[in-house]
This record gives structure tokens, sequence and C-alpha cells, in this order.
């Protein structure tokens, strides 16, 4: 069967990245500014701030693509530390004990740290310019 998206993949991967890394960072600014939300921020010299540190700058860095492959393994790193820590002492299923979410970043981000950035992304507007010095001085 012929992909039915397949001519916009990039750009659909490349939004993907984006809501997936804002999310996260919202997630990071509740923790670290305690928005959005209740206002209630976390100790920044905590675990749960360490966490808060990462998901903020680490989800600015995926949604816009910059140094985006190892911010989505540091990011993947962390979900699978939060599910295994906070979660999996619940019960083995993420339905049940409430890590579904962790779960899905921790494999959302490890497919990103594979792929990279793509398009739409500092990352990429990086490397288009360097090979466009790289082609200048050789000519």
């Amino acid at each position: 069967m012929e992909r039915f998206l397949g001519n916009i993949s990039p750009q659909l991967f490349a939004v993907l990245r984006f809501v997936a890394g804002s999310m996260y960072a919202m997630h990071g600014s509740q923790k670290l500014f305690g928005w959005p939300g209740d206002g209630n921020t976390v100790e920044l010299a905590s675990l749960m701030g360490l966490a808060g540190i990462i998901e903020f700058v680490g989800g600015l860095l995926i949604a816009f693509g910059l140094f985006a492959s190892w911010a989505a393994f540091i990011a993947s790193g962390q979900m699978a530390v939060a599910f295994f820590m906070a979660h999996a002492p619940q019960g083995w299923n993420p339905l049940v004990n409430e890590g579904e979410k962790a779960v899905l970043y921790c494999f959302l981000f490890l497919y990103i740290a594979a792929h990279g950035a793509g398009v739409w992304s500092v990352d990429a507007a990086r490397k288009s310019s360097r090979r466009q010095d790289s082609f200048a001085h050789h000519r």
C-alpha cells in the first residue's frame, strides 16, 4: 500500500518534533516556574528540580531542533528513569501505574534521537550553511 502522506512526511515529523518538545518543555516549566498550573514549584536542587531542568531545556532544544539528537537521547533516558522509579513500583502495566506518558515520551524521544531533527530545524539550517560555506571554499 502506498504511503498516504508520504510526500509530506518530513514536514509532519518536524511538526511532531515541535509539538512533543513543546509539551515536554511545559512539564519542565510547571516544575520550575509553576506555569502552566497552580503556581507550585519544586526545589531546584532536588531530583524533581533536575527533571524540570532536563524537561524545560531539553524540550526547547527538541522543539526547535537544536542539538536535537543529544537532547532527545537525554530526554528519553530521563523518561525511562521516571518510569522505573515512579511508576513501575506500582505494577508493570503503564495503563494501570499511570506511566503511559513516560513510556510514550521515552520511545518517541529515542526515535527522534536516532532520526535527527529533520527539516524545519536549527540543526538543518546549520548543516545547510556549512555546506554552502564548504561549497564556496571549493570554487
